[in-house]
């Protein structure tokens, strides 16, 4: 498969983690140079955003920082969250709200103990439109009468909670962000249509033995087994609009540190860390950071599973990329496609030996982030505008 010179729409990426303050303004400048125009923006800062005024807030700082980027604003689903707030959110524009098992990940906390509780709030999410983002785990502290959860069992044991949420509220749209095992490709499929997944860029490049012992492939959920890689990769490409993608989190490092060390809506799930919280000796906070270069790794990824026979190169496959990328998600969304415009814009990525840096700093090198694959090579990325 030649990936010498390619040329595809902007990626939308539907799951987006920019943090706030330094390190917000350290991220977000870089989101344009992984050929990205659309982000949908995960709510769990600290404190978490669970109202309009807000999220409202926290898109105008974002817009500051990257005026030529479509920020689609989430609420973070929290017991303050009443059918009023969901009335209010939707008619400011406020897209969907994130949910997020208690304790599962970053900034958790105050996250869903009794899904049940929160039914009138689906309720009023159902009617007016708004989608419900699902961090598909349950809590480690949890158990069944068959089997303990561990990383590797938190997504499978999650998703009869899935299936019992659709059926439920089967006019309510439904993602299940950032999948990492082939049980919740398969759920989704057997779900309708107002149920799809994301799929991050570095769940198509690593698995759990790549994550043992460095912790800036360490995310929530973890990278999981090769057949399960195999699955995501493969479904990336299958034409099938339940999936798309959503990118993974950012790892920022202390300036001391040395160099060295069905159809699928896509989301990188990029979040910011500082190295002192990564590498304190305590739990290493969870996150990838692929901001700057979404769009590249995807695509090597697939170059990756070509070379390996993992996926089967055919004249659809560029199509189906680029519906992983920018078509599925959007077409969800109901956002408008790019292509759409006068002008549309374009990007062109080409092979010219660029290596992704070490590390990203912020201008006066208080911030530092660790991108993941670091110091790889990686396709050149530009921005071309139509005729």
């Amino acid at each position: 498969m030649n990936l010498d010179h390619v040329s595809l729409p902007p990626t939308a990426d539907f799951h987006v983690h920019l943090r706030d303050g330094a390190i917000m303004e350290a991220v977000t400048p870089l989101i344009r140079g992984g050929g990205v125009d659309t982000v949908y923006v995960m709510p769990n800062l600290n404190p978490p955003i669970t109202n309009t005024q807000a999220a409202l807030a926290y898109h105008d700082r974002l817009q500051k920082l990257a005026p030529d980027v479509t920020f689609l604003m989430t609420l973070y689903l929290h017991p303050s969250i009443t059918p009023g707030t969901i009335e209010e959110a939707a008619r400011a524009g406020i897209v969907g709200v994130k949910a997020y098992p208690a304790g599962v990940t970053t900034n958790s906390q105050a996250g869903v103990l009794n899904w049940e509780q929160y039914y009138p709030v689906f309720e009023a999410m159902q009617t007016r439109g708004l989608v419900l983002n699902l961090h598909g785990e349950v809590p480690g502290s949890s158990s069944t009468d068959t089997e303990e959860v561990s990383v590797m069992t938190a997504e499978p044991l999650f998703l009869p909670t899935l299936i019992k949420l659709h059926r439920d509220f089967p006019r309510l749209k439904i993602v299940l962000e950032h999948c990492t095992t082939r049980q919740a490709l398969e759920t989704v499929m057997i779900c309708g249509p107002t149920v799809v997944a994301t799929i991050t860029a570095h769940h198509l490049w690593i698995t759990v033995d790549d994550v043992c012992g460095d912790v800036f492939n360490f995310c929530k959920p973890v990278a999981k087994t090769t057949v399960d890689r195999i699955a995501l990769l493969q479904a990336a490409v299958s034409g099938n609009s339940k999936f798309f993608f959503g990118k993974p989190n950012t790892e920022v490092l202390e300036p001391q540190r040395e160099s060295g060390d069905a159809n699928v809506p896509k989301g990188s799930d990029s979040a910011p860390h500082t190295l002192e919280a990564k590498k304190s000796g305590k739990k290493a906070p969870a996150g990838c950071f692929t901001q700057g270069w979404t769009t590249q790794l995807v695509v090597a990824a697939i170059e990756e599973g070509v070379r390996r026979g993992w996926i089967q190169e055919s004249d659809a496959l560029f199509k189906n990329l680029q519906g992983f990328l920018s078509d599925y998600g959007r077409a969800f969304y109901r956002i408008q496609h790019p292509e759409s415009n006068a002008r549309p814009g374009r990007i062109i990525l080409e092979r010219k030996g660029e290596k992704i840096p070490e590390v990203v700093a912020s201008e006066d090198q208080s911030i530092q982030v660790v991108p993941f694959k670091s110091g790889d090579e990686v396709l050149s990325l530009r921005w071309v505008t139509g005729d």
